[in-house]
């Protein structure tokens, strides 16, 4: 959600429906000192492989509702709208949770599974569904990422 808010943040601001990269470096990495020049670009960068934002005509848009989103008096994005979500990480964690264990027993068993089940001839993302579907967890919310993180591996 904090990157959410951080790539709403300059649009609201300013008001403005698109806005060219410059601009967009320029309020996080000089008005708003949130980052340098380096991190701003990497941040555009990122919304654009998640689909916050798309490139039209040279001008960034927001993929997604301003509207909805509020930006908090005094926010200031960390560090973590750098981070990658594993989409595999985070499934471990809901099982985890769900059955009251510890991720690394979890996956220890994606571990055993992928070696016993498959002799080594699966995916951790695929071994995280056989779990998850074992310890009836949902995850269909995650399966196109899921999907996604098996393709570009």
């Amino acid at each position: 959600m904090t990157l959410s808010i951080t790539i709403a943040a300059p649009f609201k601001h300013t008001r403005k429906a698109g806005m060219r990269k410059n601009e967009l470096v320029y309020y996080y990495a000089l008005d708003r000192k949130w980052m340098s020049t380096e991190q701003a670009n990497q941040l555009l960068k990122r919304a654009e492989e998640e689909g916050l934002l798309g490139l039209d005509n040279g001008m960034y848009i927001p993929r997604f509702d301003l509207a909805a989103i509020t930006i908090p008096i005094g926010f200031k994005p960390t560090s973590s709208i750098f981070e990658r979500n594993d989409p595999a990480q985070e499934l471990i964690g809901r099982i985890a949770k769900a059955k009251s264990l510890q991720e690394i027993d979890i996956v220890a068993e994606m571990n055993k599974t992928i070696r016993d089940g498959f002799d080594s001839h699966l995916l951790p993302p695929a071994a995280v569904v056989i779990l998850a579907k074992k310890y009836q967890v949902p995850f269909e919310d995650l399966s196109e990422a899921l999907r996604q993180s098996v393709n570009k591996g």
